[in-house]
């Protein structure tokens, strides 16, 4: 199979057998459609914009930005973040092994409860916010060319004068398999994307999708992809093997993986800067705690267990997951559970504060869970723990969550300062533990999109 890393428009889509298995047709149909192609985009008028904001003329600022990137010294990345139902993209200027600095934001909301909603923030300065798209977005394909359109035609953006800018896209794919580093994306890689598509149901496809739209629109931009699974490759094997037939586990790679890895990685590196620690001497409890939640030992600043393991359902409960159970319904189990499934709504702030008993049942269980995990990786850690670390829509939103959680472990030496936690919290990592207590207890406004554009900025190939 012949494979085109950077696909063209209409006929050149990668693979090519899917233009013709015969080895002699491709080049005439590949002319055929750059030919088409010509004069397709000449019949056609631009894609209509959702903002359509005037580009001025290069300033000298710019000007020099991009005469610095051109000799390799900077590049402009775009970390993406496709979900099930929203599509998120922040926008980076990196140098070679330094902290990439965000110049933009935008997110388009509710592709599966329309109207779809747009977010978008330049230098940190909100620009839009939850405004309805007019137009009809179908899918994540259009969901990324408006994102693109937005950023692309925003006059007061310099960096990004056109999509030839973007020289990085860096995905977020949730489950990587045995990779335990990002990758450029190459056939190979992608085809062993496709093949776990089963393990991670609800966000492989999605990203996939994406990937293939940024092949199609941004064909001068290299694909990196970062995984969540990818912080776990640590996880000793006595806790990340199934006490199943070993031959079976191996050929079916039936093990534990874990996700949230990225922020996993981002929240160990902020809490030990936080604590004036080096990465390698850290032992924190972390919980990611979201719609999708989980709870991570870090051990020498490394992964040493994690709550989900196979694929994301195993673990604790979250808006639409049980968590474990037996698996023999896997669409119920990924979809209709959680505290969804108990309350009829994923909204845990309104469940949070409510108190009919259905909303407290799922409240109280949730807690329940966590403080297990907790527990668990207390006695794994042996004692010697840092930090206790919430992170997550939940964990960095619900005071009252973080209270009863930290309430129910004082036992382990967790104790909270009321002040702090009802307080505003503003900075990456914030100290809302009591002053006496034996560990403290932290809150990280973790950033997934950040820790991907790191992990590009240290890929080899980027740079070449």
């Amino acid at each position: 199979m012949a494979w085109q890393a950077r696909p063209g428009p209409i006929f050149q889509r990668w693979p090519i057998h899917s233009v013709s298995r015969s080895v002699g047709l491709v080049v005439p149909l590949c002319r055929l459609g750059k030919q088409i192609s010509t004069l397709f985009n000449f019949l056609t008028p631009d894609r209509p914009s959702y903002r359509r904001l005037p580009k001025p003329r290069d300033s000298l600022h710019q000007t020099a930005e991009r005469d610095a990137m051109a000799q390799n010294t900077k590049k402009i990345i775009l970390s993406i973040n496709a979900g099930s139902s929203s599509v998120k993209v922040s926008v980076y200027l990196a140098e070679k092994h330094l902290r990439p600095q965000q110049i933009a934001e935008a997110q388009l909301s509710g592709l599966t409860a329309p109207p779809a909603k747009l977010e978008y923030s330049r230098h940190g300065e909100p620009i839009v916010k939850d405004e309805e798209v007019s137009t009809e977005v179908v899918g994540q394909d259009e969901a990324f060319a408006l994102l693109l359109d937005t950023l692309v035609k925003d006059g007061e953006l310099r960096e990004v004068g056109s999509k030839h800018d973007f020289s990085v896209a860096c995905h977020r794919i949730v489950h990587g398999g045995d990779y335990t580093e990002s990758r450029v994306i190459n056939r190979d890689t992608y085809r062993h994307l496709e093949e776990l598509g089963d393990l991670a149901p609800l966000h492989n496809g999605a990203a996939l999708e994406i990937v293939e739209s940024c092949m199609k629109q941004l064909p001068g931009a290299t694909n990196v992809a970062c995984f969540d699974s990818q912080f776990h490759a640590t996880i000793p094997a006595h806790i990340s093997t199934y006490p199943i037939n070993p031959a079976v586990a191996g050929k079916n790679r039936l093990r534990k993986y874990g996700f949230h890895g990225l922020s996993y990685a981002f929240m160990a590196r902020s809490v030990a800067e936080f604590l004036d620690r080096d990465l390698n001497q850290l032992n924190m409890i972390a919980l990611h705690l979201g719609s999708g939640a989980s709870a991570c030992a870090v051990k020498g600043g490394r992964s040493w267990d994690t709550s989900m393991g196979l694929t994301p359902l195993e673990g604790l409960p979250g808006a639409t997951r049980s968590g474990s159970v037996d698996p023999r319904a896997e669409e119920m189990l990924n979809k209709q559970s959680g505290w969804k499934a108990l309350t009829g709504t994923t909204d845990f702030g309104a469940i949070a504060e409510s108190d009919e008993p259905t909303h407290k049942l799922a409240f109280d269980l949730f807690v329940d869970r966590v403080c297990g995990f907790v527990g668990r990786y207390y006695v794994s850690l042996e004692g010697q723990v840092d930090a206790l670390v919430f992170a997550g829509g939940i964990g960095e939103k619900s005071s009252r969550f973080r209270d009863e959680v930290v309430r129910r472990t004082n036992c382990l030496g967790f104790w909270m300062d009321g002040s702090r936690n009802s307080g505003r919290l503003g900075g990456v990592v914030e100290d809302i533990g009591a002053k006496d207590g034996r560990h403290r207890v932290l809150v990280c406004r973790t950033n997934e999109q950040l820790e991907m554009a790191r992990e590009a900025t240290k890929n080899e190939e980027m740079w070449a």
